[in-house]
């Protein structure tokens, strides 16, 4: 009786849990179907005169389209410079974890230590760096910074501890292979699980990435869906429509997010159970 009690209630709690979890997605779902006087004038939670269609022919049409350059802009941001980060995070943990070198350690607690600075403290120094590199306004500016990942380089060498076997890398050694051979045809595959959950991660950060595109950015053509939305959010105190436009925008801004952890969950787990079992 008391176990059934238990188990009712974390079940009970874990209920709630996703409720209140998924409480803004419903209101957004909700929200975009309604016209701009549905919006005010009906429950937060419940469906308008059904006019997601007609809010969708006008966010693509606002702007010649600017909403999809928008999307594209997030997608190069979010997918590539994510995949590359984390590219660039697994060869770095698997050089902490299987070399030695001189003053490794330390050069890692610098790394541990770029985990706890905020990233807003450092777009302000950004910034000054990229102004004296010419690459202010440019898709650069905010595509470079986000190739560096502190976090994903721990949690790298965490995973590469647990997932790439030395024995393995010296019996490739041992076969003449060489060690960019040996990282990319035996430890890369190993380390599939961990790069994905880098790159889940960092694609997620990219992708609600807001305040160093702020500092970066003035043309809109360079903007990612943040900040895009957010301009239309600041214009919808003086111009009333651009609400359902935004609230629209940032329903379809989720779907990437969505796909993304669909397609990929499967790895993401199996990264998170990294040498739990032997």
């Amino acid at each position: 009786m008391n176990r059934l009690m238990s188990r009712g209630a974390v079940n009970a709690l874990l209920i709630l849990a996703a409720a209140y979890t998924l409480l803004p997605l419903s209101w957004l779902l909700f929200s975009s179907t309604k016209s701009l006087p549905d919006l005010y004038a009906t429950s937060g939670f419940a469906f308008g005169d059904l006019n997601l269609g007609a809010n969708l022919a006008k966010v693509a049409g606002e702007g010649d389209g600017i909403f999809f350059r928008w999307y594209l802009n997030s997608v190069l941001y979010a997918g590539v410079g994510g995949a590359i980060s984390a590219l660039v995070s697994v060869m770095c943990g698997y050089a902490f974890d299987k070399y030695a070198w001189l003053g490794k350690e330390k050069l890692f607690g610098l790394v541990l230590l770029g985990v706890l600075v905020p990233t807003t403290a450092t777009a302000l120094p950004l910034y000054l760096l990229a102004s004296k590199a010419g690459l202010v306004n440019t898709f650069w500016a905010v595509f470079i910074p986000v190739l560096v990942h502190p976090f994903g380089v721990y949690l790298a060498r965490v995973l590469s501890s647990g997932y790439v076997p030395g024995e393995v890398l010296e019996a490739a050694r041992s076969d003449g292979a060489g060690e960019v051979r040996t990282f990319f045809s035996i430890a890369l595959p190993m380390l599939k699980p961990a790069f994905v959950t880098i790159f889940l991660f960092q694609f997620t950060a990219i992708w609600n990435n807001f305040f160093l595109p702020l500092v970066m950015l003035s043309d809109q053509k360079l903007f990612p869906l943040s900040l895009g939305l957010f301009s239309w959010n600041s214009q919808a105190y003086a111009f009333p429509e651009y609400q359902t436009l935004t609230i629209t925008g940032a329903l379809l801004s989720i779907v990437p997010l969505l796909v993304v952890f669909g397609f990929l969950q499967r790895f993401w787990k199996a990264g998170m159970t990294a040498g739990s079992v032997k």
